[in-house]
């Protein structure tokens, strides 16, 4: 039987919603929880493995105690060879860390883990200098600029279905990159290359590493006179975190939050920097819009970074008063591969798929596909 080991950071992505920009540290995890935070990756990590049940009676779960994977991969139909101890409630680094290890000696044949970037660099650190054995992410952070993670948890699930499989034997390194949060919280964005960890190759499934764009300043100020001449009188306006959004907030002239949500009514600022809480109380039953960007060599619009528009806002506003703005050059950095939206709701990504008018300038529109990967 091949063995899959399996590793869940249960407080990854707890931050997202309520608009701290990250999940790293014991203050920010009880700020996140004084905030009504709650824990992301679990439902993330069941779905993923809910894709590889099909193995069932081929495949050995090896995982760690209660949160950190067991309790997951019991939902998800299987009964896993639990390792290692942990004290449930209270888990940090040092358990990922020391999972990764003891996973590899346990000889799996692949790690699947939920997490974000934090998590990325815990697996590195532990196993990243000397093994061989591939790695997968499951998407559940705040924030993932590194490349070892899927494009989804479904694609997380299907991934490693296929290499456990033996369909897709090739193996690459990709990227592990996380950011000073506490500049992140700033507004300010400093990423780190930390190294490389072998993961499956597998192009529709396995997202890119974070890139950013040669994008001329007149094309973004272009999406900006855009946005800023066609906004309605009495509609508020969501406004995405993104230095192509910030333009519009620039334009406008008016505070912005480089990496938060900023709301704007009547070319105002009604609010700067929300939560999931606060931005659903403003715009539920009123007219609203949500103008996001996307992110350069990945293509997520919603999920990434801006998990405070979440799936009861977005629906609630409504996809058909979605505006994605995004330069031409950008959108070269992810062709061919669609536009991505990973809410936490499959069922609203799939009613979010289909094709949309692209603002890429003034006067200046494309029509470019958006699908679950």
């Amino acid at each position: 039987m091949k063995k899959l080991g399996v590793i869940v950071n249960p407080v990854a992505g707890m931050g997202g919603r309520v608009g701290l920009k990250g999940s790293d540290g014991d203050e920010i995890q009880k700020k996140a929880r004084e905030l009504g935070a709650k824990p992301e990756s679990p439902l993330r990590a069941i779905e993923a493995l809910k894709v590889i049940a099909r193995l069932q009676d081929q495949v050995e779960i090896i995982t760690y105690p209660h949160e950190m994977g067991e309790d997951e991969a019991r939902a998800a139909g299987f009964d896993p060879r639990v390792i290692g101890s942990i004290n449930s409630g209270a888990t940090n680094p040092e358990d990922t860390m020391q999972a990764a290890q003891d996973m590899v000696a346990a000889g799996v044949d692949i790690i699947l883990f939920a997490g974000g970037d934090g998590t990325a660099r815990n697996i590195y650190t532990a196993v990243g200098s000397g093994s061989e054995i591939p790695v997968l992410g499951i998407p559940a952070g705040v924030k993932i600029h590194s490349a070892v993670y899927a494009v989804n948890p479904k694609s997380a699930g299907e991934a490693a279905t296929l290499f456990l499989e033996g369909k897709a034997v090739n193996i690459r390194e990709a990227e592990v990159m996380d950011i000073d949060e506490d500049a992140f919280r700033e507004g300010r964005v400093s990423a780190r290359l930390y190294g490389y960890l072998n993961v499956p190759e597998n192009k529709k499934y396995v997202q890119n590493v974070k890139s950013g764009t040669r994008s001329e300043k007149a094309e973004i100020e272009g999406i900006a006179a855009e946005i800023a001449a066609n906004m309605k009188h009495d509609v508020i306006y969501v406004i995405g975190p993104g230095t192509t959004t910030r333009s519009i907030m620039q334009k406008l002239d008016l505070p912005y939050t480089l990496l938060g949500v900023d709301v704007v009514l009547n070319k105002q600022v009604l609010a700067n920097d929300v939560s999931e809480q606060q931005l659903y109380e403003i715009v539920e039953g009123k007219p609203s819009h949500i103008v996001v960007t996307a992110i350069g060599g990945q293509g997520h619009i919603l999920g990434r970074g801006n998990q405070q528009i979440s799936p009861r806002v977005i629906r609630d506003v409504g996809k058909e008063n979605i505006t994605v703005v995004a330069s031409r050059d950008k959108l070269v950095s992810i062709m061919p591969r669609p536009l991505l939206v990973d809410t936490g709701d499959p069922e609203l990504d799939r009613q979010l798929s289909g094709y949309y008018r692209i603002v890429t300038g003034w006067q200046d529109t494309l029509m470019y596909k958006v699908g679950l990967e």
